[in-house]
């Protein structure tokens, strides 16, 4: 035979207002957070001192790609 035991679900007044405190809490914690932290890009502190990319980046790529072709012929040519 087998005891069963009737369970309530409802919670305390003690569990209710503990649950209510802390979700305060979480609720405070996220919105003192979201205050500190920074978007992410313009408020960073690493791009200061930093420029944009001027209208010659292109000419760097070419000279990537050329060194790169230079190291490919060279490896072909040794083997």
């Amino acid at each position: 035979m087998a005891l069963f035991i009737n369970q309530q679900n409802e919670r305390t007044e003690l569990q209710k207002r503990i649950a209510a405190e802390l979700a305060e809490k979480a609720k405070k914690k996220q919105l003192d957070t979201d205050r500190k932290n920074p978007d992410g890009v313009t408020d960073s502190a690493y791009l200061e001192g930093t420029k944009k990319t001027t209208s010659l980046a292109w000419v760097w790529a070419l000279i990537a790609i050329a060194a790169l072709a230079v190291v490919i012929w060279l490896v072909v040519i040794s083997s």
